[in-house]
């Protein structure tokens, strides 16, 4: 066992834990945050997805031992609030993204990964960076949808002249 201080949402936690116990499991089931979901247990499908330093890993396999002291752990629950919806959670919401909802999470934490490297993406960037991302409901249209409408550049509904 080791002692292990992470900043997680801008808190700091002590735990105990074995240095190979991937970081889903601290994040989950020693801090008691359980917006990060496991899917596959391999990296496979995204659903674990959390930012490490700002950039988007999978808590499923990365083991505790390798994180550094002073590496900033952002979940989901870290980056917005009930009464602040980050932009993507918003177009999350007006696009009608979700339908089971189970890897949204991580769909939402690439998504705002994704637009902090490329805030205007094009469909072919949102694509190939959303590709590791598994969506048994096949939301990729709206996802796509929705994270061209945080970025700001959805195209605006126009209506017919009659």
């Amino acid at each position: 066992m080791a002692i292990f201080n992470l900043t997680i949402n801008d808190q700091r936690y002590k735990i105990e834990a074995e240095e190979d116990m991937p970081l889903l499991w601290a994040i989950r089931d020693l801090v008691g945050l359980k917006g990060t979901k496991y899917g596959c247990g391999i990296a496979q499908c995204g659903a674990c997805t959390v930012h490490l330093d700002g950039q988007p890993v999978r808590s499923c396999s990365l083991p505790l031992g390798v994180i550094k002291k002073k590496q900033k752990i952002t979940t989901i629950e870290g980056i917005g609030s009930p009464q602040l919806l980050h932009a993507v959670q918003e177009a999350w919401v007006e696009e009608q993204v979700p339908q089971c909802g189970y890897c949204q999470s991580g769909q939402i934490m690439s998504a705002v990964a994704l637009l902090a490297q490329h805030p205007e993406p094009s469909d072919d960037q949102i694509d190939t960076y959303m590709n590791g991302n598994l969506c048994r409901c096949g939301t990729y249209d709206r996802i796509r949808k929705a994270i061209h409408r945080a970025s700001g550049s959805a195209k605006p509904k126009t209506m017919g002249t009659h």
